[in-house]
């Protein structure tokens, strides 16, 4: 159905939000049976690339060189680490180093949110070890206080990592305290409930399913709206010097 040339979908130089109808398949080398969304990448100025995986029974991940961050949408997956085995539901997440062999492969049609990453050390950092766990599973935090507004750490907060992921859940009216200025960057995809975003100096009605970006230094903002809570999957570069950075993009 044709709607004319409208969509909620904008794309600016420090931000840009992404809405289903707009979304794109394609295929990334070493995928079988299985597309890829590309939320972002280099090509849009990001430091990371941020994909949702669609994968059929039987659907494979290709390898990956970089860091390999896998949190599960829909479905059930294997990943395997040689002779270990590990099954990841909805909800489930994790995180792989760079230079660790691994197959990803769907038991049965699933959706995944990958995130992958060059990894940047910092002071002899090396990588940490393979991580396998649930979102259900790890300890809410109210963020500033704020009882109605819940942040769930999915990566250790130590200097081994360069990036973090979190959930954050927004009960009906409530806001982030502050809008946001900071070098880091984001990938944010919706995952329940809709709300009003606002990057730099415009705003934006988003809802479940809609991605957006944040580049270094974009003004930002949250508040949820409607009668059910809200909640995002938020990614940003993390644990290194201002200067290291510039090294993300070749700097």
């Amino acid at each position: 159905m044709h709607n004319l040339g409208f969509t909620r979908s904008v794309q600016r130089a420090n931000h840009a939000v992404h809405t289903p109808d707009t979304f794109i398949r394609t295929q990334i080398p070493g995928m079988r049976q299985a597309a890829a969304i590309v939320h972002t990448s280099p090509a849009m100025g990001a430091a990371f690339t941020q994909y949702t995986a669609e994968m059929e029974s039987g659907g494979t991940l290709g390898t990956c060189a970089r860091q390999r961050f896998i949190f599960v949408l829909e479905g059930n997956i294997e990943v395997e680490l040689g002779t270990d085995h590990h099954v990841l539901e909805r909800n489930d997440y994790s995180y792989l180093p760079h230079g660790v062999d691994h197959r990803v492969i769907a038991a049965e049609p699933a959706r995944l949110a990958v995130i992958e990453k060059d990894y940047l050390t910092a002071n002899g950092s090396s990588p940490h070890e393979p991580i396998f766990a649930s979102e259900s599973l790890v300890k809410g935090q109210p963020l500033m206080g704020e009882p109605d507004l819940i942040v769930r750490g999915l990566l250790p907060d130590t200097m081994a990592f360069d990036f973090a992921v979190n959930t954050m859940t927004y009960q009906p009216g409530a806001a982030l305290s502050m809008v946001e200025v900071h070098m880091m960057e984001h990938g944010l995809l919706m995952l329940e409930g809709g709300g009003i975003y606002r990057l730099d100096d415009e705003w934006y009605p988003v809802t479940a399913g809609d991605f957006i970006w944040m580049g270094p230094y974009c003004p930002q903002w949250f508040g949820a709206i409607g009668k059910t809570p809200a909640k995002y999957l938020i990614y940003k570069d993390w644990n290194r010097h201002p200067l290291d950075f510039a090294r993300r993009n070749g700097g």
